[in-house]
């Protein structure tokens, strides 16, 4: 009868736990999304999404299948942050490359998993040429590579050589080139879990029998919200934001020009601000930054305080709208992504400028709309002649300033109106003038 008991007693635990109902997640949850484009804001965007639903579905793991070759710093260390930040494990599979900002994303994952011949590696920060980019950006990203690599428990010199040449790691670095792994030698080095030619393999190898996989699947709101934001959309939007101000100034009451380039700001700014970069105060300063330029224009002789303010005030929100400051707090935004942002900006604009000046000249002798012009020459054997003698008459003469001359503009003179520039920069609307001289088919007047 002991003898019965102790055996009964030994098969209790088991048979108790035999009876109990399959763990909550026995057949997990994998939530997989692709990054196989360059590494920029519409990259960001899609990884938030792709968290999120991550979250709202319970996931167990989060696989990235990357396939990159890099790109934005500024949008990479968002990623990275948000990953190094997941309660969520995060898992990546590079199928071919993660090269530049993809590795230090890769870093940041929990578990690397490589394709046969692929690579990790060479996170040098360059220029939108290729050009390696001064020793001041290479030490922030040398610094974010070693921190990462830190966080997730491996090799930190590694990382920094993978942005560092002259890292000397002896049978790893040691050539005086960037570093750059190969699946095999990522998982000599800790740099890779395993090397899988797929995710059912990736998984099979981390030890998930059973699994369910859900995907990122973007609605159509947020793939125009990623078109929008992307690097080229945006500077596009800002050459005819620009283009359309500058021409309207060019032409008052026209309308048409002004009213593109309002819908072109709605287009920029509005994505911006749904995503949490552009804030409030962003937009503010652009609209106060139009004002100012229109008032010193229209409303201010010259050239001075209010214009320059208001090309700042532009220039600024065009490129604060693009960083993901706090409020006011800088704090959180990295040199490279604001100078990134800056030059998108001053390069927009100024090639809208150059683009309007061009094109203003251009357009009415254009086949296309040649038509809008008056294209009929006027022979004097048909009995057309020049005004010149009328005109050379009323040199001498009195009348006032019809519009404001800035310096072209409009006078009258005994009721009739005609064009004339002012011998100076600025006359007021109304105010007395005289005409001085008639050169090169034009009055010149100065005030009386």
């Amino acid at each position: 009868m002991k003898r019965f008991l102790s055996i009964l007693f030994l098969l209790i635990p088991g048979l108790y736990s035999m009876c109990q109902l399959p763990a909550k997640h026995e057949v997990k949850k994998i939530f997989v999304y692709d990054m196989k484009d360059m590494i920029a804001p519409p990259m960001w965007h899609k990884t938030q999404k792709a968290f999120e639903k991550a979250k709202e579905t319970d996931a167990d793991i989060i696989l990235i299948h990357m396939n990159t070759y890099g790109g934005m710093l500024e949008s990479a260390d968002s990623i990275r942050t948000i990953i190094l930040q997941s309660p969520i494990p995060v898992w990546v599979f590079i199928d071919n490359n993660a090269a530049s900002a993809g590795a230090l994303i890769s870093i940041a994952c929990d578990s690397i998993y490589m394709r046969p011949g692929a690579n990790i590696g060479a996170a040098t920060v360059v220029d939108q040429e290729g050009k390696k980019m001064p020793d001041k950006y290479q030490s922030y990203m040398r610094a974010m590579m070693r921190s990462t690599a830190e966080a997730k428990g491996r090799n930190p010199m590694i990382a920094q050589a993978m942005v560092d040449p002259s890292i000397i790691i002896e049978g790893i670095a040691d050539t005086g080139k960037v570093l750059t792994f190969t699946a095999s030698e990522a998982v000599k080095n800790g740099y890779c879990e395993g090397i899988c030619s797929g995710i059912p393999e990736v998984l099979a190898d981390a030890g998930v029998p059973k699994y369910e996989i859900a995907e990122l699947r973007l609605t159509t709101i947020d793939k125009i919200i990623g078109f929008l934001i992307s690097p080229f959309v945006s500077g596009l939007l800002i050459m005819i934001i620009i283009a359309g101000i500058y021409f309207e100034f060019q032409s008052p009451g026209a309308i048409f020009p002004i009213l593109i380039a309002g819908i072109a700001a709605v287009l920029y700014f509005s994505p911006l601000f749904l995503e949490g970069l552009a804030a409030n105060w962003e937009i503010l300063l652009f609209v106060a930054g139009v004002i100012l330029i229109a008032v010193e224009v229209f409303a201010i002789p010259g050239f001075g305080v209010a214009g320059i303010s208001g090309i700042v005030a532009v220039v600024a929100a065009l490129t604060l709208s693009m960083v993901g400051n706090k409020g006011f707090d800088f704090s959180s935004v990295n040199l490279t992504g604001l100078v990134n942002s800056f030059f998108i900006v001053i390069t927009a604009t100024f090639l809208a400028i150059l683009g309007s000046i061009y094109g203003s000249r251009k357009l009415f002798t254009s086949n296309v709309f040649g038509g809008l012009a008056l294209n009929t020459v006027q022979e004097s054997s048909t009995g057309n002649v020049a005004a010149n003698a009328r005109m050379n008459d009323l040199v001498g003469k009195s009348g006032t300033a019809f519009t404001i001359l800035r310096p072209a503009g409009k006078i009258e003179i005994d009721h009739d109106i005609f064009d004339a520039v002012a011998e100076t920069s600025y006359i007021d609307k109304g105010a007395s003038i005289i005409v001085v001289a008639y050169e090169n088919a034009q009055l010149i007047v100065r005030k009386a």
